[in-house]
């Protein structure tokens, strides 16, 4: 016995320290017995017991057919009754007489003895009486029957829509905001790069959720609400996850599609649970992300305006403005197209703080491709700011899916850190698609794309006001045979006349090249005309860059995002100008056109020199085409121009550049020690975090 308990003893006292049964509590009791489960369970156990009871009485016992046949034949029945339905017979022996012990006896009979057995009552009549019953289902039973199928699609409902408990029933006016907690994944503001103004503004509302006495303490009032606008990729919602590592108050992130519903008011009710669950957990922020899905303009569109849209607008409406002073709940939104927002939302008092969130400039690329290369192995002379040179215009993500790229390519040749031919081939993925490695091209193709490309690449080195032409490539990409890539060395932010004239002029250098060697130009050339023909219009519509029409805008644009680009685009001229309106641009492209054949005349060995090296090479990079175009002919600038033969350009030079000055800003001290020392700390935190 002492081995048996000694072996025993420290197996399950393991067991319970490891599992220990969760105790209910009451207030859980209390949950389940109020929910529609537990009721409709009851009612089907007392169903099932009522039944039972029902059915319990004077029992009789189970024999075979032959001995209750024989029980008749012989006269030792009392009572007899035949039971339709259920093909039995149940017969009462007489007095004294038993069958196993058992005075009442039962059994079934088959289809088609019905005859025999009364037969055999009639001639052998019981002592008593005997019968026949048809039975009959019951009211209770039949109106369980057809009750039953209804209420259990109705649970099955509300089963659904409460999401599996009873208690959350009804539930989906609740708001489904994320509440952001320590095991969720979380950003900071270090790693956000090339959105340093954006940050200056986040980082002050956390530091303002903080220390708000620093910013009471001279009245200053902390915006209720923030809205971060600009192109896709750039960064927005990484800049609210930083916002939600950085600040130590409760962050609540929902998507504006999802106060959209097929139910009515579903929408405001969500706005309000979740403005609710931010005041009681005030301070707090609520990050909603795409909310022109919600915010769009009311009454707008062909059909009107969508009335469930509406309300939940007008709730977040009320929401927003119906703020405490103190209550330090901060709305941040996020989405690409501010332009159709309701201006009621973009108000002073909701939105106070409008934050653009643009394409990184060269520092700010930089910036982007350092933070993302810090978690990947980069060779040694691997110069991250060259390739920011190379990638104007790229957003964040454009740029995260360069180094995510380079990092596949590294580790399908099976090497240990990421090259400069990686980056570059990334770069090219990115721009123009993967390269068609698989599609052959015959030599006569192959020629023909060569003198195309190189015709682009030439006219882009002789114009004057062109940009460098940073690689030529006769492999086929996405769906190119081949492109030129003509890039800026710095970032532009306004061009001039002259370089748009140029730009049209090295555009149409393919179909150029294609007329002046092979006199049959092919179809490679339609991107390229498309690509000129729009230019040449804004030129003449927008930009008024046209002597004969003027600097008069043409065409409205309304930018209505529920009509369509095609209806939001009128046309506000006569028949007349928009003959004109054709015939500058078709002027246009055919001197631009014009110009790159007598460009690509003037420098025929030089091109010949080219498509020899394109066709060896396949590839040229920035300093293997500067080789080539040593000896090219440069065209000379054109004359002044000023849209008038009235206004005589001036021979007085423009006021000589000077260095810029680096300014930099301190801030003031603050008048209260107590404030000064409160501060310091909070910015000791700032950099430490």
């Amino acid at each position: 016995m002492s081995q048996k308990k000694s072996f025993k003893f420290p197996k399950f006292k393991g067991l319970k320290n490891t599992k220990k049964p969760n105790k209910t509590s009451p207030a859980a009791a209390r949950k389940i017995l109020r929910g529609p489960l537990f009721w409709i369970i009851a009612a089907l156990i007392a169903v099932s017991i009522f039944g039972q009871i029902s059915a319990t009485g004077e029992e009789f016992k189970k024999v075979e057919t032959s001995v209750i046949l024989n029980e008749i034949s012989l006269n030792n029945v009392k009572s007899a009754l035949v039971i339709d339905r259920e093909q039995k017979v149940q017969v009462v022996l007489k007095d004294g007489e038993f069958v196993d012990g058992a005075a009442k006896i039962e059994a079934s009979y088959v289809a088609g003895q019905e005859a025999l057995i009364v037969e055999l009552l009639t001639s052998n009549p019981p002592s008593t009486t005997w019968d026949i019953e048809v039975p009959k289902q019951s009211l209770f039973v039949s109106l369980i029957l057809s009750i039953l199928p209804i209420l259990l699609i109705i649970f099955l409902l509300l089963l659904f829509m409460g999401g599996g408990q009873g208690s959350r029933v009804l539930s989906f006016g609740r708001s489904r905001a994320k509440l952001q907690n320590k095991e969720m994944p979380t950003n900071t503001f270090v790693d956000v790069a090339g959105a340093d103004e954006a940050v200056a503004e986040l980082r002050e509302i956390k530091d303002f959720l903080a220390s708000p006495e620093k910013y009471k303490a001279i009245g200053a009032k902390i915006p209720k609400g923030v809205l971060l606008y600009g192109p896709p990729g750039t960064g927005k919602t990484l800049l609210a996850r930083a916002v939600a590592g950085e600040a130590k108050v409760p962050f609540y992130s929902i998507s504006g599609s999802e106060f959209v519903e097929m139910f009515v008011g579903v929408g405001a009710s969500r706005v309000r649970d979740l403005f609710a669950q931010a005041k009681q957990n005030a301070p707090a922020i609520v990050f909603v992300d795409e909310i022109d899905a919600v915010g769009r303009q009311r009454g707008a569109g062909l059909g009107g305006g969508n009335d469930e849209r509406e309300q939940t607008l007008n709730q977040l409406l009320v929401e927003m403005d119906g703020f405490e002073a103190n209550g330090q709940v901060i709305l941040i939104a996020a989405t690409n197209r501010p332009d159709v927002l309701d201006p009621a939302l973009l108000r002073p008092g909701r939105f106070d703080r409008q934050i653009s969130v643009d394409r990184p400039d060269l520092k700010g690329r930089a910036a982007i491709l350092a933070v993302h290369a810090k978690n990947k192995p980069v060779a040694k002379d691997v110069d991250l700011s060259s390739y920011a040179k190379r990638t104007p215009g790229f957003t964040g993500a454009d740029l995260a899916n360069v180094l995510n790229e380079a990092a596949l390519l590294a580790a399908r040749q099976e090497r240990k850190a990421i090259r400069n031919s990686d980056i570059d081939e990334a770069i090219d993925r990115v721009m123009a698609g993967p390269q068609k490695v698989s599609r052959l091209m015959t030599e006569e193709e192959r020629r023909i794309t060569a003198y195309h490309e190189g015709g682009h690449a030439l006219v882009a080195h002789a114009l004057p006001h062109t940009d460098p032409v940073h690689k030529v490539t006769i492999m086929p990409r996405g769906r190119a045979l081949g492109y030129t890539m003509v890039l800026p060395d710095e970032d532009r932010y306004a061009v001039t006349r002259n370089q748009m004239l140029d730009q049209l002029a090295y555009t149409m250098g393919g179909r150029a090249a294609e007329e002046l060697i092979f006199h049959d130009p092919t179809t490679g050339a339609s991107n390229d005309i498309e690509k000129a023909t729009n230019l040449a219009r804004a030129m003449v519509t927008q930009y008024g860059m046209t002597q004969r029409l003027g600097a008069i805008k043409l065409g409205i644009s309304d930018s209505q995002p529920f009509l369509g680009r095609d209806y939001g685009h009128q046309r506000d001229y006569s028949e007349n100008v928009a003959a004109i309106v054709d015939g500058e641009i078709r002027e246009m492209i055919e001197n631009a056109h014009q110009e790159a054949f007598d460009i690509l005349v003037a420098n025929r060995e030089t091109l010949d020199r080219l498509v020899e090296e394109l066709l060896e090479n396949e590839t040229l990079n920035k300093e293997e085409i500067a080789a080539v175009f040593k000896k090219v002919k440069k065209v000379k600038s054109r004359s002044p121009w000023t849209g008038s033969q009235n206004r005589t350009p001036s021979n007085q030079p423009p006021v000589a550049l000077k260095p810029a000055k680096i300014k930099v800003i301190e801030e003031d001290k603050p008048v209260k020690k107590t404030v000064a020392k409160k501060s310091e700390k909070d910015l000791t935190k700032d950099v430490n975090e």
